[in-house]
């Protein structure tokens, strides 16, 4: 089945009890049962229920996983993974990623005796030399966020395959409809289903893909027992927007191609961060693992000045200046004050992310109507 085809049936079947083509919306805490123990596969809502059952067996086929598991956002998918691991274990991640997983790696988990190192990915000796006996996971974003950083998916695969640790990747700027880490090597695949997977702004869910049975048992008792799940209102949104993805995605993509060879070219634009430009580094790996560019884009103004950065902010009409991204309505946001306060100035530095620094999600409005916006609010 092709990838268009499986955003719209993968994983699915009508619904038994009226042959609903869409899964009805189960929305109940607790199931009856005829006798101790013998019920319909479901008991309480915590642990299964059937509409978000859907939804991870959606999960799984968009990625080419054979499981999937739904979370109540992003981050409860990540915090899932991260108890796999005990005190005492290490992970390797990018140093370039989303404020609110290092806000959870760093506040949260590295109290409870795990290390953290955070290092630029671009190059597979600076991640190697950090590996010692203790490391259990590598975890890296690509394209990555919000400096659309490229990191070779496969060349990590091997890495922690030789050293017989976990490789996670963050799809969530990419999408399955993009690039599949699975099919290159990771072992899981995690996603903020918020954003691109439903779509349009009106929900928050998370989302975890694998293959292997006794770690997709693992993060099923964890889901379980830690109790960070959807409701069935969400997973149906989330189901819907899926079916919807391939042809959002490949108008994010090129609105966005339009979008940064515009900003390129406009004399006042210091720099553009986009993947798809043959300068931008590591694009022919982005071109290799990737089947376009995304959604997303970065910039920065010509004298590096915040205060600019925010007049240009605060006059944009179309793009909505909002946290999040991914929706059908293009937004726009100042990392540094936004979505990465919660990593520290001389950390964001690091891997290039300045005060001035203004992030793109471009959505599926007319191009020129963005273009024209955008220029308004440069000049």
């Amino acid at each position: 089945m092709k990838f268009n085809t499986k955003t719209i049936h993968g994983g699915q079947s009508l619904d038994p009890s009226y042959n609903a083509v869409m899964p009805p919306i189960y929305q109940t805490s607790t199931y009856a049962q005829k006798s101790p123990g013998d019920h319909k596969g479901y008991e309480y809502s915590r642990t299964h229920n059937p509409t978000r059952t859907a939804l991870e067996r959606a999960f799984a086929s968009i990625e080419n996983a054979n499981y999937g598991l739904a979370f109540a956002s992003g981050l409860a998918a990540i915090d899932a993974i991260i108890k796999l691991l005990k005190p005492g274990d290490e992970v390797i991640s990018t140093n370039d990623l989303y404020g609110g997983t290092y806000r959870l790696f760093v506040k949260i988990f590295s109290t409870y005796g795990i290390k953290f190192h955070f290092v630029g990915m671009n190059a597979i000796d600076n991640i190697e030399r950090l590996i010692n006996k203790n490391t259990r996971l590598i975890w890296t974003e690509t394209p990555t966020n919000p400096m659309l950083n490229i990191i070779d998916i496969a060349s990590l695969s091997a890495l922690s395959k030789k050293h017989k640790i976990l490789l996670a990747v963050d799809n969530t700027f990419a999408t399955p409809y993009l690039q599949k880490p699975i099919d290159l090597g990771a072992d899981i695949v995690v996603h903020s289903a918020t954003k691109y997977l439903g779509g349009h702004s009106d929900v928050v869910l998370g989302a975890i893909m694998l293959n292997d049975k006794e770690l997709a048992e693992k993060l099923s008792f964890i889901q379980n027992a830690s109790g960070a799940i959807c409701g069935p209102q969400d997973s149906f949104l989330v189901l819907r927007g899926i079916k919807t993805l391939h042809v959002r995605m490949q108008r994010h993509c090129d609105n966005t191609r339009l979008i940064a060879e515009y900003l390129n070219s406009n004399n006042k634009i210091q720099k553009v961060y986009w993947p798809g430009f043959t300068f931008h580094q590591n694009h022919e790996i982005a071109k290799e693992q990737m089947s376009d560019y995304g959604g997303m884009l970065s910039f920065e103004l010509k004298g590096g000045k915040t205060k600019d950065a925010f007049k240009v902010l605060e006059r944009l009409k179309l793009f909505t200046l909002a946290e999040s991204l991914g929706g059908v309505e293009s937004l726009s946001g100042h990392p540094a004050s936004m979505t990465h306060a919660s990593i520290p100035k001389i950390e964001r530095e690091k891997s290039g992310l300045s005060d001035s620094l203004i992030r793109l999600s471009v959505g599926i409005e007319d191009s020129e109507d963005l273009i024209n916006d955008l220029a308004q609010a440069i000049s």
